[in-house]
């Protein structure tokens, strides 16, 4: 996992309380074996007309927003259910932050397993950060991990929380195995004793 310490992209808008899963990721686009791939099939029913060409009127289609990889969203993101593909998907599409005053819980932990940084902010603030992403499309936003604050050219500055361990596998770039994988040496020796003490579990 890639870690996460100082993003600046640009700030994607999609204005939509209440975005579910099954939007983020439909279900019949849930059958590949590995975690890529996915990012063609984000939010394919709102972008793509039924011809399969882009949908103008889709938020994301905006030139301004290509290359986008904040995205600025309505409250309760990720609703729905709890599979997995949803994060990876966006991550799969170029989104490394994901800001929201609220996510749905197994979303948002699902979020950072996958390296991408889910920063809770106040409505007001959201209202503020969705006013300067349509006043100037295609602005830059700059979230700092370590510091836990967001900026915008126009000076606007917002702290948000994380839990010191996700925050530190975020900033180490580690998932739950790489994390696990620290104590290989202690896990080791643990094994060793258990043959040592206990052979008869371990006899094939």
């Amino acid at each position: 996992m890639e870690p996460l310490t100082v993003h600046e992209g640009i700030a994607a808008l999609l204005d939509r309380t209440n975005v579910d899963t099954d939007q983020i990721i439909p279900k019949q686009f849930l059958k590949k074996v590995s975690r890529t791939g996915y990012g063609i099939h984000l939010f394919h029913d709102w972008r793509f007309l039924e011809n399969g060409s882009d949908n103008p009127d889709f938020e994301l289609n905006n030139p301004a927003f290509k290359g986008a990889s904040i995205l600025v969203a309505g409250d309760n993101f990720g609703c729905g259910s709890s599979r997995e593909h949803a994060p990876w998907s966006i991550l799969d599409y170029g989104f490394r932050v994901v800001v929201s005053t609220s996510f749905a819980d197994i979303f948002y932990s699902n979020c950072f397993k996958n390296g991408i940084l889910p920063v809770v902010v106040s409505a007001p603030d959201l209202a503020k950060l969705m006013s300067e992403i349509r006043e100037n499309e295609g602005v830059p936003f700059k979230v700092d991990l370590a510091e836990q604050q967001l900026t915008t050219p126009a000076g606007t500055v917002i702290t948000f929380v994380v839990d010191d361990f996700r925050r530190e596998c975020l900033l180490s770039g580690l998932d739950d195995i790489a994390w696990t994988l620290q104590h290989e040496s202690a896990i080791g020796d643990f094994e060793q004793k258990q043959q040592d003490t206990d052979p008869w579990l371990w006899s094939v």
